[in-house]
């Protein structure tokens, strides 16, 4: 089990970064001096002999005193890329509550008799990023069990649960999934998918919302085929429609990929009208409200608890999942909706409440915005607050050791669970490390060649030259660190 100390314990433990000779910072300070570690030198020369470009900062500290016992760069604020998820989940937890589930209701504003809804019928999100296709055909077979099999009055959605927001980061190219609307109302992870088939000289097309069981068809984004060499994709909004061109000579014989939905509250309406009408129940075309009218409820479907919401954030890193789960505690903090930066801003003002002489920066929640900035340093401090390794070590996902090949060691007395992190030109892993020998370490690793990164940025492509290779270094840098830490000097 992961020990936690006090905070006092910590401070009172943490040493100095050590630097030396180009790696050179404002040390930390430690209340009594410590030899350097053999293991904090072996560290320094892997980061000398790996010829990374950019800068490495990386401390790893042991849970049962709380002492610094290898550091790099500590004090180097760097982005935290999807690492920022291990701040969200706890922020989500510990706001919220690990039972807390978001709901999506089926409300009537008027009364049902015989079978007939005398009023409008409202598709109300509550901010669920996990609603997916299959389970709004669950919620249109409630909605038949009522016994309702009219609607008199209007087809409403209702998606202002959370603030809305139109992308993540603007910074990001149009068509990428990872970077969505969020909403209040959100179905897919807010994509749709978009697949294409050769037939002779042309191509057939499909745009629908599939889930594990159902591919309903859908007419609120579409896509047509150009003749041009590039861009790629390009995106317009055209009234409630996204509308896709893709260049001709993307494509070859067939192939699909998903496609961000940036009106998901009418994609979720119409993939929903769709299974009504497969129980005989015909809606008009949705109209989305600002405001909720009084209204009854009919049905509803519950999203899975808190704490298993959390856990598969951070094993799939969803994008959609951080930025709903932070919003929504941010609302329930301040008792109304806040926008995406300022919700970020009381997020590392809850960091900092939280833990005491940290000082994170976040732009958002899901760290897709490269302008966040953690230190190796204060990520430890996190890691190893009161009751931080009780919630996070449990959900965080197991890391393998894997040697210089990608071959998996076999050590199962050594163990890692962690956050990952990766955007172009950035990479970060932080967490708990088990050694061979059975000592406990927090850890964090945050790599990152801004200057690269920014380079890359002005090419406007999704993957800039040179940034696999990158972060494959990055990342072989970091499993040979860990590695030495589990294997050797742990």
């Amino acid at each position: 089990m992961v020990k936690w100390i006090s905070r006092r314990g910590f401070l009172a433990g943490v040493t100095c970064s050590l630097a030396t000779g180009a790696m050179a910072e404002a040390p930390l300070t430690s209340m009594r001096p410590v030899a350097r570690a053999a293991g904090e030198n072996a560290v320094r020369q892997m980061i000398m002999r790996s010829g990374l470009a950019g800068k490495v900062g990386f401390a790893i500290a042991d849970t049962a005193t709380g002492e610094i016992v290898g550091a790099v760069l500590p004090n180097l604020a760097q982005p935290p890329a999807s690492v920022t998820k291990a701040f969200t989940a706890l922020y989500a937890l510990e706001t919220l509550g690990p039972t807390h589930r978001f709901e999506t209701r089926l409300l009537g504003t008027g009364p049902v008799i015989d079978g007939i809804l005398e009023g409008d019928l409202i598709l109300a999100g509550g901010g669920d990023p996990n609603l997916v296709t299959d389970q709004l055909a669950e919620l249109a077979t409630g909605l038949k069990e009522t016994g309702l099999h009219e609607v008199r009055g209007d087809f409403l959605v209702w998606d202002e649960a959370l603030t809305n927001l139109a992308e993540i980061d603007a910074g990001q190219d149009d068509y990428v999934g990872y970077n969505p609307t969020v909403t209040g109302l959100n179905l897919n992870f807010n994509r749709v998918h978009f697949e294409w088939k050769k037939e002779g000289s042309d191509f057939a097309t499909t745009m629908d919302a599939r889930s594990e069981n159902f591919r309903p068809a859908v007419t609120s984004a579409r896509i047509n085929i150009v003749d041009r060499a590039s861009p790629v994709f390009t995106y317009r909004d055209v009234g409630d429609v996204d509308q896709w061109t893709v260049a001709r000579r993307a494509l070859n014989n067939g192939g699909s990929r998903w496609l961000p939905v940036r009106h998901p509250a009418l994609y979720c309406a119409e993939v929903f009208a769709t299974f009504a009408r497969s129980h005989g129940i015909v809606l008009k075309r949705a109209k989305s409200i600002a405001e909720l009218p009084n209204a009854h409820v009919l049905t509803t479907h519950q999203g899975v608890p808190m704490t298993q919401l959390m856990r598969g954030m951070l094993r799939f890193s969803t994008n959609i999942t951080a930025e709903a789960a932070g919003l929504a505690a941010t609302a329930a903090r301040a008792g109304e909706n806040r926008g995406l930066r300022t919700s970020a801003l009381g997020m590392a003002r809850w960091a900092t409440d939280r833990v005491g002489g940290i000082a994170p920066e976040f732009v958002d929640h899901s760290g897709l915005g490269d302008l966040s900035r953690v230190t190796a340093g204060d990520m430890v401090r996190f890691l190893l607050a009161k009751d931080v390794a009780t919630t996070l070590h449990p959900i965080l996902r197991t890391i393998p050791l894997v040697d210089d090949n990608r071959q998996r060691i076999p050590d199962e007395t050594a163990l890692i669970r962690a956050k990952t992190g990766t955007l172009n030109f950035v990479t970060g892993l932080a967490g708990y490390l088990r050694s061979a020998k059975g000592r406990e370490y927090a850890f964090a690793y945050f790599a990152a060649d801004l200057d690269a990164r920014e380079q890359g940025k002005l090419l406007g492509s999704e993957n800039p030259p040179g940034s696999r290779s990158w972060n494959n270094a990055a990342r072989s840098l970091q499993n040979r660190i860990l590695r030495h830490w589990a294997l050797r000097a742990g």
